[in-house]
């Protein structure tokens, strides 16, 4: 069996990463690190800090993110996916896409005629890793919290589908999950899109494809660490301290790479599927938009915020001081972690409520 090192697990970051406790305990060769940045480390969180600097230590050994380690990465996912949580549903369905094969998508917590609020998720994975199966407890959980359904997407993978091909994924589960919404139990006036890392570019992707096909009335989106610029670490420069622990710019070149089937950042990259090169962000729903001080998407989380303010559009931005990518899954089990999910719970129950009620 192939094991998958810290570093490794930080490139999985909301799924996999949640198996880093058992890589730990199980593997003590582990334990003789190489020494790290200290000064670093101190600016972490506290709660963080052993991790980070296992993170870092590690990464010494492994080298970017490439092919190879792509394919290793991918072997291993399946022995980190847990079985659902009891008491809340969890259905396969397979949805129609424009122009490609049917995309698996999983419903949860659907109960015909309740007109509940809705969340359309996307995974995270930089663009070439992931399985929404890995999010289903974690998932459960929410949408029992929230008393909503979530449709989560199994879209494509890059480079073997490039963004066309994803995109028409994720907006075909979307639009699936609106035309539904009575047999779903959904209110298709209170439908969210979500998701983590490149699902939060996906999910920032498939606001824009909403608004500009005019067919699903999104009413929020709810952006962690999203990956909205090819720019960053290519073309663009990182300031230290962001971007050192976890997703990296090498990493975050592959992905992108990957992804839109060029080199990241020249000037003649497509502008769909980067939302941070969008001409316009008018008409875009609300947004929350969350990312750790030390994460490398950092400064480009704060400035597609900042346009999304400047248009007019309500929208929340929380920075976390201390916290590196994927912190919230690799740290479960912490306070910083539950006070990040509180937060991002209390901004989608915000968003549902104003938008509830008798309509004109």
């Amino acid at each position: 069996m192939n094991i998958l090192t810290r570093r490794d697990l930080g490139r999985l970051f909301a799924g996999t990463v949640a198996a880093l406790p058992f890589i730990l305990q199980h593997n003590p060769a582990l334990a003789d690190q190489p020494t790290v940045d200290e000064a670093l480390i101190a600016l972490v969180d506290p709660e963080l800090r052993a991790i980070a600097r296992q993170m870092l230590a590690n990464s010494t050994k492994t080298g970017p993110l490439t092919g190879a380690s792509l394919a290793t990465l991918r072997s291993g996912v399946e022995q980190w996916i847990k079985p659902p949580l009891p008491g809340v549903t969890v259905e396969q369905r397979a949805v129609a896409v424009r122009g490609g094969p049917d995309v698996p998508v999983h419903v949860i917590n659907a109960r015909p005629g309740s007109g509940r609020p809705a969340i359309l998720h996307t995974h995270g994975g930089g663009y070439v890793l992931g399985t929404p199966r890995i999010d289903i407890p974690k998932l459960q959980a929410l949408a029992q919290t929230l008393d909503c359904v979530i449709v989560t997407v199994d879209y494509r993978l890059a480079p073997e589908t490039r963004w066309p091909g994803s995109i028409e994924d994720t907006y075909g589960a979307l639009k699936w999950l609106h035309d539904h919404a009575q047999d779903l139990g959904v209110d298709p006036h209170r439908i969210a899109v979500m998701g983590e890392s490149a699902g939060g570019g996906h999910a920032a992707i498939l606001a824009i494809v909403a608004r500009d096909r005019g067919e699903v009335p999104v009413m929020f989106q709810c952006l962690i660490y999203p990956m909205l610029d090819d720019r960053t670490g290519s073309t663009r420069a990182v300031a230290s301290p962001a971007g050192q622990i976890g997703w990296t710019a090498p990493d975050n070149r592959f992905g992108w790479r990957s992804f839109l089937g060029q080199e990241p950042g020249t000037p003649d990259a497509p502008v769909l599927p980067v939302p941070a090169r969008v001409a316009t962000v008018k008409g875009l729903p609300p947004a929350y938009i969350a990312v750790g001080a030390l994460d490398l998407f950092l400064d480009e989380d704060i400035a597609y915020a900042q346009r999304l303010a400047d248009a007019g559009i309500a929208t929340e931005l929380q920075v976390i001081p201390g916290a590196f990518h994927g912190f919230d899954e690799i740290g479960a089990g912490t306070a910083i972690s539950a006070r990040f999910q509180a937060a991002k719970i209390e901004a989608l129950r915000r968003a549902f409520a104003s938008a509830a009620g008798p309509r004109v």
